[in-house]
C-alpha cells in the first residue's frame, strides 16, 4: 500500500535500564546529561536515541527522513508510557523520565492507554487521510490494538519488520535513510504480523 501523505508512530525507549542509570546520573558530565538536568531539560527524540542506541536512531532518522510535511503539522510523534503522543522536540527532565519508568506497558494498561487513545483520535482529526506508519512491535497488541482501534486500516507498518528483532530494524532503518529508499508499508489488521528471521544485513 503506497500513499503520499503519512505520519510516522515511534514506539518509546526504555527508561530503567543501565543507559537511562548513566543519563540520570547526577555526576554525569557528557553533554546530554547535562542538558537534561537544565531548567529547558533536553529533546525527547535526543533522549530516547541515547537510551534505545540504534533502534530508536533508526526509527527517529527515518522517520525524519520520509515523514510528510502536509500530514500534520508534526508529522513524527513518540509513544510515551503514561502521555500519550508526544513531539520529537519535547523538552523532558530527569523527573519525566523517572515517570516514564514507572509505567510497566504490560501491567500499566490504563494508565498508557487512555493518554495514547486521546492523543490518537487527536491526531486523526488532525491528519484527514493521511496514513499513520507505526515503527516499533507489532508482535503483540501492547501498541497495535489501542491505535488500530482508532486508526483501523490506515495504521501501517514496514512489510519489512516481520521477523526482524530491534537491533535488525535499527539497522535496516539507517540504511534506507541513508540510501533514500523508503520501505513498503501494508495495513497492520490485515497483516501476518509473525514470520520467519529474515537474513543478517550485510555489512556495511
Amino acid at each position: 500500500m503506497s500513499t503520499s501523505a503519512r505520519v510516522f508512530l515511534l514506539s518509546p525507549a526504555r527508561c530503567d535500564g543501565r543507559r537511562a542509570a548513566t543519563l540520570l546520573s547526577p555526576n554525569a558530565e557528557f553533554p546530554l546529561a547535562v542538558q537534561l538536568r537544565q531548567r529547558e531539560g533536553a529533546p525527547l527524540g535526543e533522549v530516547f536515541a541515547f537510551l534505545s542506541g540504534l533502534y530508536f536512531r533508526g526509527k527517529l532518522t527515518y522517520a525524519s527522513a520520509f515523514a510528510s510535511a502536509d500530514a500534520a503539522a508534526q508529522p513524527i510523534r513518540v509513544i510515551t508510557t503514561n502521555r500519550g503522543l508526544l513531539e520529537p522536540g519535547y523538552r523532558v527532565r530527569p523527573s519525566d523520565l523517572e515517570e516514564f519508568s514507572r509505567v510497566d506497558l504490560s501491567a500499566g494498561w490504563a494508565a498508557f492507554e487512555e493518554p495514547l487513545v486521546r492523543d490518537a483520535k487527536r491526531l486523526a482529526r488532525e491528519i484527514g487521510d493521511a496514513a499513520v506508519v507505526l515503527l516499533g512491535s507489532i508482535a503483540t497488541d501492547k501498541y497495535v490494538g489501542p491505535l488500530a482501534r482508532v486508526f483501523g486500516e490506515r495504521l501501517l507498518f514496514p512489510r519489512e519488520f516481520v521477523g526482524r528483532g530491534d537491533m535488525s530494524r535499527g539497522g535496516l532503518m539507517l540504511r534506507c535513510a541513508n540510501e533514500a529508499r523508503e520501505l513498503e508499508y501494508i495495513p497492520v489488521a490485515s497483516a501476518v504480523r509473525h514470520g520467519k528471521r529474515p537474513p543478517k544485513l550485510e555489512p556495511l
